[in-house]
């Protein structure tokens, strides 16, 4: 990778391996991409294969109820300049503000007891606690017109909405401090197949107006392949096929790779 290219990345992973706490089996076992300013990089694989451990580490935080954050045991992953292996908690942190993160299912994570409106502003009264509620109100009105839901929804409670409206209020809440990046990390599991290809539009939607970069997640190539600018395969930690969906499909070198390839050529 030439420096230029290393110096404008987004996202840059060299050779990394991350392990879990008290698990030194790697759970990535040296991988390297990158994901350069308004790109979208896709992740697919089977389950187990470490997609959720990935979109962890690059979005240098972790959903309620999830394992500790992935420990760099070799390489190097730098996020928005910083260099991960070597950042501090505060360091972290900090980042976690420029990073919009969507958990698998992030509908089931909103506070249940938190209007829609709430639920989606919190991350900015989180941030900072005097910020004026006006116009936080505007921002979140934006998101949620953005996210193709009506307005009335502010006032409801998440489980008076369907599990697709509930998603789509999570990846809002992940938009409203405005982040660099968009890491969503399987944004359609659970959700019926009807509303799928709409939610991953509103993501490419979204991503055109607003500039950021993105890491997506996902399980099925069909859904992913229209949004996406490369994929990266990923079978048991390793990446066994990475850059643009026709090229890598047209000269699969792995066999989990041909298989996709047999579905989708």
């Amino acid at each position: 990778m030439s420096r230029a290219s290393a110096a404008d990345a987004v996202v840059l992973a060299d050779d990394l391996t991350l392990v879990y706490a008290g698990d030194e089996t790697p759970a990535i076992s040296g991988v390297s991409f990158r994901i350069g300013p308004g790109e979208t990089l896709g992740v697919i694989g089977e389950a187990g294969a470490g997609k959720s451990t990935l979109a962890r580490a690059v979005a240098a935080q972790s959903a309620h109820g999830d394992r500790d954050l992935p420990r760099v045991a070799g390489g190097r992953i730098s996020v928005l300049g910083v260099e991960l292996r070597s950042a501090t908690r505060r360091a972290r942190d900090r980042l976690a503000i420029r990073v919009g993160y969507l958990p698998q299912d992030g509908g089931s994570s909103l506070q249940p007891q938190l209007t829609v409106g709430e639920n989606i502003a919190e991350p900015i009264f989180q941030r900072d606690k005097h910020f004026d509620r006006l116009e936080a109100g505007a921002a979140v009105a934006r998101l949620v017109d953005a996210v193709r839901l009506p307005l009335s929804v502010m006032e409801e409670f998440p489980h008076e909405l369907s599990r697709g409206q509930r998603q789509r209020i999570a990846l809002a809440r992940a938009l409203v401090l405005e982040p660099e990046l968009l890491v969503a990390d399987d944004p359609t599991m659970g959700v019926d197949v009807l509303v799928r290809g709409p939610i991953l539009q509103v993501v490419a939607e979204l991503q055109r107006e607003f500039g950021f970069s993105a890491l997506i997640v996902g399980h099925d190539l069909r859904e992913l392949r229209p949004i996406v600018d490369r994929i990266a395969v990923l079978h048991a930690g390793l990446i066994v096929g990475y850059g643009r969906v026709d090229e890598v499909l047209a000269h699969p070198l792995h066999r989990y790779v041909r298989t996709l390839a047999g579905l989708h050529i």
